[in-house]
Protein backbone atom coordinates (compact mmCIF):
# COMPACT_ATOMS: atom_id res chain seq x y z
CA UNK A 1 0.00 0.00 0.00
CA UNK A 2 1.31 3.25 -0.92
CA UNK A 3 1.16 6.10 2.05
CA UNK A 4 1.16 9.96 1.02
CA UNK A 5 -1.16 12.95 1.87
CA UNK A 6 -1.90 16.18 -0.08
CA UNK A 7 1.86 17.46 -0.08
CA UNK A 8 2.84 14.25 -1.48
CA UNK A 9 3.94 15.22 -4.93
CA UNK A 10 3.64 13.60 -8.06
CA UNK A 11 7.30 13.12 -8.80
CA UNK A 12 7.87 11.63 -4.77
CA UNK A 13 4.51 9.65 -6.02
CA UNK A 14 6.24 8.41 -8.95
CA UNK A 15 9.16 7.61 -7.47
CA UNK A 16 7.33 5.58 -4.75
CA UNK A 17 5.27 3.68 -7.08
CA UNK A 18 8.78 2.80 -9.05
CA UNK A 19 10.09 1.11 -6.16
CA UNK A 20 7.40 -1.00 -5.30
CA UNK A 21 7.28 -2.24 -9.13
CA UNK A 22 10.80 -2.75 -8.93
CA UNK A 23 10.69 -5.18 -5.39
CA UNK A 24 7.36 -6.85 -7.04
CA UNK A 25 9.43 -7.58 -10.33
CA UNK A 26 13.10 -7.37 -10.58
CA UNK A 27 16.43 -9.23 -12.73
CA UNK A 28 19.19 -9.08 -10.80
CA UNK A 29 22.18 -9.98 -11.63
CA UNK A 30 24.83 -11.08 -9.49
CA UNK A 31 28.54 -11.23 -10.79
CA UNK A 32 31.09 -13.92 -10.13
CA UNK A 33 33.55 -11.05 -9.03
CA UNK A 34 31.10 -10.72 -6.06
CA UNK A 35 32.63 -14.02 -4.39
CA UNK A 36 35.13 -13.58 -1.55
CA UNK A 37 37.65 -15.85 -0.72
CA UNK A 38 41.16 -16.57 -1.88
CA UNK A 39 41.68 -20.18 -1.56
CA UNK A 40 39.80 -23.09 -3.31
CA UNK A 41 36.47 -21.82 -2.28
CA UNK A 42 35.26 -19.26 -3.21
CA UNK A 43 31.93 -17.43 -0.94
CA UNK A 44 28.73 -15.80 -2.25
CA UNK A 45 26.85 -14.01 0.30
CA UNK A 46 23.85 -12.90 -1.91
CA UNK A 47 22.14 -10.29 0.43
CA UNK A 48 25.18 -8.25 -0.15
CA UNK A 49 23.80 -7.14 -3.55
CA UNK A 50 21.22 -5.45 -2.24
CA UNK A 51 22.71 -3.95 1.06
CA UNK A 52 24.75 -4.69 4.18
CA UNK A 53 22.21 -5.35 6.13
CA UNK A 54 21.56 -8.55 5.67
CA UNK A 55 24.32 -11.07 4.08
CA UNK A 56 21.67 -13.64 2.93
CA UNK A 57 18.26 -13.58 0.87
CA UNK A 58 15.45 -15.32 3.23
CA UNK A 59 16.38 -18.47 3.80
CA UNK A 60 19.23 -18.50 1.48
CA UNK A 61 21.86 -17.95 3.30
CA UNK A 62 25.59 -18.19 1.72
CA UNK A 63 26.61 -20.33 -1.37
CA UNK A 64 30.02 -22.16 -1.30
CA UNK A 65 31.59 -23.37 -4.59
CA UNK A 66 34.39 -25.17 -4.03
CA UNK A 67 37.43 -26.31 -6.64
CA UNK A 68 39.71 -28.39 -4.80
CA UNK A 69 42.66 -31.02 -6.76
CA UNK A 70 44.70 -32.17 -4.09
CA UNK A 71 43.60 -34.79 -1.26
CA UNK A 72 42.96 -32.88 1.85
CA UNK A 73 41.10 -33.28 5.37
CA UNK A 74 38.76 -31.03 6.71
CA UNK A 75 38.93 -31.98 10.66
CA UNK A 76 35.92 -32.59 12.49
CA UNK A 77 34.04 -28.99 12.56
CA UNK A 78 30.88 -27.83 14.44
CA UNK A 79 27.54 -26.60 12.90
CA UNK A 80 25.13 -24.74 14.57
CA UNK A 81 21.42 -23.76 13.01
CA UNK A 82 22.47 -24.46 9.57
CA UNK A 83 21.30 -26.79 7.06
CA UNK A 84 23.64 -27.87 4.34
CA UNK A 85 23.21 -29.65 1.20
CA UNK A 86 26.25 -30.61 -0.58
CA UNK A 87 26.17 -30.55 -4.37
CA UNK A 88 28.78 -32.44 -5.85
CA UNK A 89 29.27 -32.69 -9.74
CA UNK A 90 32.97 -33.91 -9.85
CA UNK A 91 34.78 -35.76 -7.27
CA UNK A 92 34.77 -37.75 -4.16
CA UNK A 93 34.50 -37.02 -0.16
CA UNK A 94 34.04 -39.50 2.39
CA UNK A 95 31.97 -37.65 5.38
CA UNK A 96 31.57 -38.88 8.51
CA UNK A 97 29.57 -37.00 11.30
CA UNK A 98 28.57 -36.96 15.07
CA UNK A 99 25.47 -38.82 14.15
CA UNK A 100 26.99 -41.87 13.26
CA UNK A 101 27.46 -42.02 9.59
CA UNK A 102 30.84 -42.62 7.17
CA UNK A 103 29.61 -42.22 3.56
CA UNK A 104 31.35 -41.29 0.31
CA UNK A 105 29.37 -38.45 -1.33
CA UNK A 106 29.82 -37.45 -5.28
CA UNK A 107 27.97 -36.66 -8.09
CA UNK A 108 25.69 -39.68 -7.71
CA UNK A 109 25.36 -39.32 -3.94
CA UNK A 110 24.29 -35.88 -2.26
CA UNK A 111 23.54 -34.91 0.93
CA UNK A 112 21.85 -32.77 3.68
CA UNK A 113 22.90 -32.15 7.26
CA UNK A 114 20.69 -30.52 9.11
CA UNK A 115 22.78 -28.77 11.72
CA UNK A 116 20.32 -28.28 14.23
CA UNK A 117 21.20 -27.45 18.01
CA UNK A 118 24.50 -29.11 16.80
CA UNK A 119 26.14 -30.93 14.14
CA UNK A 120 30.06 -32.38 13.95
CA UNK A 121 31.46 -33.58 10.84
CA UNK A 122 34.55 -34.32 8.94
CA UNK A 123 35.50 -34.23 5.16
CA UNK A 124 38.37 -36.43 3.53
CA UNK A 125 38.39 -35.13 0.09
CA UNK A 126 39.95 -37.28 -2.58
CA UNK A 127 41.19 -34.47 -5.24
CA UNK A 128 43.83 -36.17 -6.77
CA UNK A 129 42.47 -38.88 -8.53
CA UNK A 130 39.20 -36.30 -9.58
CA UNK A 131 39.41 -33.00 -8.63
CA UNK A 132 36.44 -32.38 -7.09
CA UNK A 133 33.87 -29.19 -7.89
CA UNK A 134 30.81 -28.94 -6.08
CA UNK A 135 28.20 -26.27 -4.26
CA UNK A 136 27.98 -25.92 -0.33
CA UNK A 137 25.07 -24.55 -0.16
CA UNK A 138 23.55 -23.17 3.70
CA UNK A 139 20.12 -22.78 4.09
CA UNK A 140 18.89 -20.83 7.62
CA UNK A 141 16.36 -23.21 9.41
CA UNK A 142 12.35 -22.51 9.98
CA UNK A 143 13.80 -22.36 14.24
CA UNK A 144 16.37 -22.20 16.43
CA UNK A 145 17.67 -25.89 17.66
CA UNK A 146 16.16 -28.18 15.90
CA UNK A 147 16.92 -31.92 15.90
CA UNK A 148 20.43 -33.12 14.38
CA UNK A 149 19.96 -35.09 10.94
CA UNK A 150 21.71 -35.78 7.87
CA UNK A 151 20.33 -37.75 4.89
CA UNK A 152 22.31 -39.00 1.65
CA UNK A 153 20.17 -38.97 -1.79
CA UNK A 154 21.47 -41.55 -4.42
CA UNK A 155 20.91 -39.90 -7.80
CA UNK A 156 19.65 -42.31 -10.81
CA UNK A 157 20.77 -39.64 -13.47
CA UNK A 158 23.85 -37.52 -12.60
CA UNK A 159 22.13 -34.66 -14.77
CA UNK A 160 18.47 -33.86 -15.52
CA UNK A 161 18.77 -32.47 -19.08
CA UNK A 162 16.42 -29.89 -20.40
CA UNK A 163 14.24 -30.87 -17.03
CA UNK A 164 13.78 -28.75 -13.58
CA UNK A 165 14.78 -31.52 -11.27
CA UNK A 166 13.25 -30.83 -7.73
CA UNK A 167 15.90 -31.77 -5.41
CA UNK A 168 15.33 -30.19 -1.86
CA UNK A 169 11.73 -28.56 -0.44
CA UNK A 170 9.73 -28.21 2.67
CA UNK A 171 7.61 -31.14 2.30
CA UNK A 172 7.89 -34.96 2.35
CA UNK A 173 7.42 -34.69 -1.77
CA UNK A 174 11.32 -34.97 -2.04
CA UNK A 175 14.05 -37.16 0.11
CA UNK A 176 15.42 -34.01 1.13
CA UNK A 177 13.27 -31.70 2.95
CA UNK A 178 14.24 -28.62 4.49
CA UNK A 179 12.62 -26.65 7.84
CA UNK A 180 11.79 -23.56 6.10
CA UNK A 181 10.08 -22.29 3.15
CA UNK A 182 13.15 -23.39 0.26
CA UNK A 183 13.15 -25.28 -2.93
CA UNK A 184 16.36 -25.92 -4.49
CA UNK A 185 16.54 -27.43 -8.51
CA UNK A 186 18.74 -28.59 -10.90
CA UNK A 187 18.81 -28.81 -14.82
CA UNK A 188 21.77 -29.79 -17.56
CA UNK A 189 20.39 -27.15 -19.71
CA UNK A 190 22.45 -28.79 -23.60
CA UNK A 191 23.01 -26.02 -26.05
CA UNK A 192 21.23 -24.59 -28.55
CA UNK A 193 18.03 -25.05 -26.05
CA UNK A 194 15.32 -22.82 -24.56
CA UNK A 195 13.98 -22.92 -21.16
CA UNK A 196 11.82 -21.50 -18.95
CA UNK A 197 11.83 -21.61 -14.94
CA UNK A 198 9.81 -24.28 -13.17
CA UNK A 199 5.92 -24.09 -12.26
CA UNK A 200 6.17 -22.76 -8.47
CA UNK A 201 4.03 -23.62 -5.62
CA UNK A 202 2.90 -20.29 -4.87
CA UNK A 203 3.81 -16.56 -5.83
CA UNK A 204 5.11 -14.25 -3.99
CA UNK A 205 8.55 -15.97 -4.27
CA UNK A 206 11.96 -14.76 -4.68
CA UNK A 207 14.12 -17.07 -6.80
CA UNK A 208 18.32 -17.20 -7.54
CA UNK A 209 18.75 -19.00 -10.71
CA UNK A 210 23.05 -19.78 -10.16
CA UNK A 211 24.93 -21.25 -13.30
CA UNK A 212 27.68 -23.59 -12.16
CA UNK A 213 28.89 -24.55 -15.63
CA UNK A 214 28.82 -22.88 -19.14
CA UNK A 215 26.85 -19.90 -20.52
CA UNK A 216 23.19 -19.10 -21.16
CA UNK A 217 21.21 -15.64 -22.43
CA UNK A 218 18.33 -14.66 -20.10
CA UNK A 219 15.61 -13.14 -22.57
CA UNK A 220 17.81 -11.80 -25.37
CA UNK A 221 19.99 -10.02 -23.31
CA UNK A 222 21.35 -10.81 -19.76
CA UNK A 223 24.74 -13.01 -20.38
CA UNK A 224 25.44 -15.05 -17.43
CA UNK A 225 28.92 -17.04 -16.97
CA UNK A 226 30.46 -19.63 -14.40
CA UNK A 227 29.63 -18.29 -10.96
CA UNK A 228 26.95 -15.92 -12.37
CA UNK A 229 23.66 -15.54 -10.46
CA UNK A 230 20.39 -13.77 -11.39
CA UNK A 231 17.85 -12.86 -8.60
CA UNK A 232 13.80 -13.00 -9.96
CA UNK A 233 10.82 -11.77 -8.51
CA UNK A 234 7.64 -11.58 -9.86
CA UNK A 235 8.28 -12.57 -13.54
CA UNK A 236 9.17 -15.57 -15.81
CA UNK A 237 12.61 -15.45 -17.88
CA UNK A 238 13.69 -17.34 -20.76
CA UNK A 239 16.62 -19.29 -20.73
CA UNK A 240 19.16 -19.87 -23.53
CA UNK A 241 22.10 -22.06 -23.88
CA UNK A 242 23.50 -21.43 -28.02
CA UNK A 243 27.14 -22.59 -28.10
CA UNK A 244 27.56 -24.90 -24.94
CA UNK A 245 26.10 -26.58 -22.49
CA UNK A 246 24.97 -25.11 -19.07
CA UNK A 247 24.62 -26.63 -15.44
CA UNK A 248 22.02 -24.52 -13.27
CA UNK A 249 20.72 -24.74 -10.15
CA UNK A 250 17.86 -22.92 -8.91
CA UNK A 251 17.75 -21.67 -5.07
CA UNK A 252 13.69 -20.49 -4.36
CA UNK A 253 13.00 -18.94 -1.17
CA UNK A 254 9.74 -17.60 0.27
CA UNK A 255 11.19 -13.99 2.25
CA UNK A 256 8.40 -13.67 4.20
CA UNK A 257 8.25 -17.08 5.62
CA UNK A 258 9.85 -17.95 9.18
CA UNK A 259 13.72 -18.58 9.65
CA UNK A 260 16.13 -18.21 12.35
CA UNK A 261 18.92 -15.82 11.00
CA UNK A 262 21.04 -17.26 13.35
CA UNK A 263 22.98 -19.86 12.10
CA UNK A 264 27.40 -20.60 12.57
CA UNK A 265 27.27 -20.39 8.38
CA UNK A 266 23.64 -19.41 7.28
CA UNK A 267 23.01 -16.61 9.50
CA UNK A 268 22.77 -12.43 9.29
CA UNK A 269 26.73 -11.49 8.72
CA UNK A 270 25.86 -7.79 9.13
Amino acid sequence: MLIYNSQTTPQVLSELTNSIITVLFMLKKISSLKFSGNGPIKILYPGLSFSNEDTGIGSIGRIDHAYINTNTTIPMHPHVNDEILSYFRTGLVEHSDSEGSVKVIGKNRLMLMKAGRRFYHEEKVMGEQEALEALQIFIRPGKKDLRPEVTFLDLTDIHSENKWRLLASPTSQTAFHFSSETWIYDMKLLRNTVMGLPELLRNNLTVILYLFKGSVLIDGHIALAKRDALIITGQQIIIEARDEDAELVLFVTDEQAEIYKGGMYSGRRA
